[in-house]
């Protein structure tokens, strides 16, 4: 299935493994995939995702790999995070090398009471973030963690650290410039 195939209001056509609001990264087969869910959004938030500036980081923690995001338009400060999990992926789901050959990453806006596709871009990932991610793909999805020792360990990690200080550590970061109008990200 093409992540660019999807099309905007309408019922967003993969399976969603954690309902509600927040970020979910998820990397299988098919590729990369940041996907936000909010209960409550406007055009200016459908605007600020589908073309305004993001910052995404990769930071790396009891062997998790968190997306951490910041989106000026949608959150007013601060930074939200992902955790990336393959434990919940049957075996053909699971990503492979090919899956992150082409570097990039889907981003998509969810309307999370109704799961209704609200914005969708593409970019391209910066290098030094792409070979980040592969790595700890290639590492993590040989051997996934259960999904009781995956929660463990990310609950452990929450009351550690708060997301803007997981971004101080991050091993990557990914500042999506501002989209023209029309203009491809890449």
């Amino acid at each position: 299935m093409s992540y660019t195939n999807f099309q905007i209001g309408e019922k967003f056509p993969l399976p969603i493994r954690q309902q509600g609001e927040g970020g979910l990264f998820q990397v299988d087969v098919n590729g990369a995939m940041f996907i936000l869910q909010l209960a409550k959004s406007d055009i200016i938030a459908i605007e600020a995702f589908r073309t305004g500036e993001m910052e995404l980081a990769l930071c790396e923690e009891d062997d998790i790999l968190f997306l951490l995001y910041r989106i000026p338009g949608i959150f007013k400060e601060g930074w939200g995070d992902a955790p990336l999990s393959f434990g919940s992926l049957a075996a053909e789901q699971r990503p492979a090398e090919k899956s992150l050959a082409d570097g990039r990453l889907h981003l998509c806006l969810v309307d999370a009471r109704l799961s209704i596709l609200l914005a969708q871009r593409e970019a391209t990932m910066p290098a030094p973030f792409a070979a980040q991610l592969r790595r700890h793909v290639r590492e993590a999805a040989e051997t996934p963690l259960s999904p009781a020792s995956f929660a463990a360990r990310v609950q452990a990690v929450w009351q550690r650290m708060s997301p803007a200080a997981m971004r101080e550590k991050a091993a990557a970061v990914w500042e999506i410039p501002l989209a023209l109008k029309g203009a491809p990200l890449h």
